[in-house]
């Protein structure tokens, strides 16, 4: 099963603020898909792509809306593309904004990942979604695209500004519902096309923004590189679990309950989506208690049982048959050995 990464809070949030605008109870439809709503009080975390994409079935089905992505894209604020937001604020020019799209919207999140072109006098920019619900895809590009077209109009402080065009793959769900894409995009809209694309003239990019702050914009980049370099060594879930069993296991504590509680989910949820990655919680825990065993005994002076209630074992005996199991000599042996050399 293909994985979706994972989503930023930030994303969320702009359906949250459309969840509420149209009156339906946000907590309760959060908890449908394993969610802690207390995840909104900050943009900085992430949640699990599957997780999100769920949510956005949910609110498709429970509104019935067939211009559901179309006018969540309404909700769209800076803080809704995380970092890359802000560094787009700071640019000088519309052109400096798209060019920042590509490289950092990961930051926002693994929905799909956007390609840029030219085309004599026009651009394009063609997004591939990675999301595969078919209910989800067409509301997650209208919503891309909507928020997009939205966001640059406020970035360039011009309502009337437009795209040429554009495409989407998806079928229109009823031509009577084509006014709505027009009245918000000004533009000829071609549905069932084999791209989903936003096209603009070159002319365009050169629009000059309303706060440039080139030092603001090197400082938000270099941000974003780091964040970017923390994604990349931690983007599975199997790495999110382990790290979280790490913390867990520094005041003693193996309960995966309490990790699935720090990663936004249930434990249900989270031994489901292990199983998907073939993996158990037992063998992470088994890896983590190893890994922090043979760094206790290569490194401190603490004394083997101390180590072992540390690592959550109730009896030393257990920790030394766990460790011999896998290192083929006891804890004491390990310690002796890496002493001698």
């Amino acid at each position: 099963m293909k994985s979706l990464g994972t989503a930023s809070v930030a994303a969320l949030r702009q359906y949250a603020r459309a969840v509420e605008s149209a009156g339906i109870d946000l907590p309760a439809l959060l908890k449908t898909v394993d969610l802690d709503p207390a995840l909104l009080d900050s943009d900085e975390g992430r949640i699990d792509g599957e997780q999100f994409q769920a949510f956005i079935r949910r609110l498709a089905e429970q509104t019935g809306n067939p211009l559901l992505g179309l006018e969540t894209g309404d909700f769209v604020q800076p803080g809704s593309y995380s970092v890359l937001g802000y560094i787009t604020m700071s640019c000088a020019t519309l052109g400096e904004a798209v060019a920042r799209i590509a490289p950092f919207e990961k930051l926002v999140g693994d929905m799909g990942t956007t390609q840029l072109g030219v085309h004599g006098d026009e651009i394009t920019l063609s997004w591939n979604c990675n999301y595969d619900d078919p209910v989800v895809r067409p509301h997650l590009v209208d919503n891309v695209f909507s928020s997009w077209i939205n966001y640059a109009r406020w970035l360039a402080d011009n309502q009337s500004a437009a795209p040429t065009r554009v495409r989407l793959r998806r079928t229109l769900p009823d031509p009577a519902l084509e006014q709505a894409y027009q009245r918000r995009w000004h533009c000829p809209i071609e549905f069932d096309a084999e791209e989903d694309s936003v096209s603009l003239k070159k002319t365009l990019l050169d629009t000059r923004l309303r706060q440039p702050d080139p030092l603001l914009r090197k400082t938000l980049e270099a941000h974003a590189l780091t964040q970017l370099a923390s994604l990349d060594a931690d983007s599975g879930l199997t790495s999110k679990v382990k790290r979280s069993i790490q913390q867990q296991l520094m005041h003693g504590i193996t309960r995966q309950d309490m990790v699935a509680e720090d990663l936004g989910m249930t434990s249900r949820t989270l031994q489901r989506r292990l199983s998907q990655e073939g993996v158990s919680y037992q063998k992470l825990l088994d890896e983590v208690r190893q890994t922090m065993a043979e760094d206790y005994l290569r490194n401190s002076e603490l004394p083997i049982p101390d180590i072992a209630l540390r690592l959550g074992f109730s009896e030393t005996t257990s920790f030394h048959r766990k460790f011999k199991a896998v290192a083929g000599m006891t804890p004491g042996e390990f310690r002796q050995a890496e002493q001698n050399n």
